[in-house]
């Protein structure tokens, strides 16, 4: 009787080819690697690290469950409306993002304002004040809500990215979702509409590429941990602990580039860290970096125009 030949090994393990319909998982965007064995990164000027700093500009739906609470209802459930919390975040635009300005002003610093699409239109003075400073504008959702309830993801990026062009005369480069959030499509649909970068993949101190099912997009470095939502919002640290943290990250990041470039962001919102107890927190982490000659403060598109021009080429 004749055998029937063996399949090889080789093509017993082979990978399955993924379809075209089934998502890309995060280790198909991108390989891992060790930050301690890529080429190094290098600034202009002799700089050894640069830091963002991102400004959230929320504009919460009365109509819908609040985002965030800072009051629980006293019968519990998720009533509507509900004045107390959306009055809570109003309180930020109308009095905490102009304390902002004022730190960012007497510094002299850039800002990048992550604002959802709608907020352009209900905070007309913010948009002004941030035009007028150069601010750089990033899409962050056209509604504050996650991603993943957004009945049409691509209407939602395109429609955010056109009122932001109607609005300040420039397309914005950058995304940030709301929350952090994303579907198992969104860096596609970001590079497919026109988008340079992303902020969503908090995993590295170095800007990165991802894969998309097109050409490939930058995720720049954010932060979770230097993130006012997590401090006091989550975790319930005292105001101080701001400037403690962001000190903190700031000195080991600062060490950690003495042979290669570092990024590192601060997020703040002005309902959080713009209320009148926690504000001089972020000055007194602004005061300190500043400090530093050899640290650059720059918006995201810098960035992406750096590691475009200097970093390894898109894969």
């Amino acid at each position: 009787m004749t055998k029937r030949p063996q399949k090889s090994a080789a093509k017993k393990s082979a990978p399955k080819k993924r379809s075209a319909k089934q998502p890309m998982l995060p280790h198909d965007r991108l390989a891992y690697s060790a930050i301690t064995e890529r080429p190094p990164l290098k600034l202009p000027n002799g700089a050894r690290m640069v830091v963002w700093v991102v400004v959230n500009v929320e504009d919460w739906d009365p109509t819908q469950t609040m985002p965030r609470t800072v009051l629980t209802p006293p019968a519990g459930g998720s009533p509507m409306p509900d004045i107390p919390n959306w009055a809570w975040h109003e309180y930020g635009n109308r009095v905490g993002f102009w304390r902002f300005v004022k730190v960012f002003d007497e510094f002299s610093i850039p800002g990048v304002i992550a604002i959802n699409g709608s907020a352009l239109e209900a905070y007309p003075a913010i948009v002004r004040a941030a035009v007028d400073r150069k601010w750089e504008f990033m899409g962050h959702g056209f509604t504050q809500r996650s991603m993943q309830k957004v009945p049409d993801e691509r209407a939602d990026i395109r429609r955010t990215r056109e009122v932001i062009l109607k609005a300040t005369g420039k397309p914005p480069r950058g995304w940030l979702g709301p929350g952090l959030t994303e579907t198992w499509e969104t860096p596609d649909l970001l590079i497919e509409e026109g988008y340079g970068y992303v902020a969503d993949w908090v995993l590295d101190d170095q800007p990165v590429w991802l894969k998309t099912r097109s050409k490939p997009i930058v995720n720049l470095p954010y932060t979770q941990e230097c993130n006012d939502v997590a401090m006091m919002l989550i975790q319930h640290h005292n105001a101080s602990e701001y400037a403690d943290r962001a000190v903190d990250q700031f000195e080991q990041i600062h060490a950690d580039a003495a042979n290669s470039a570092r990024v590192m962001a601060l997020s703040i919102h002005p309902y959080i860290m713009g209320a009148p107890h926690r504000v001089k927190y972020f000055r007194e982490a602004i005061q300190h970096i500043r400090k530093r000659q050899d640290v650059l403060f720059w918006t995201g598109e810098q960035i992406l125009d750096w590691y475009l021009n200097t970093g390894p080429k898109q894969p």
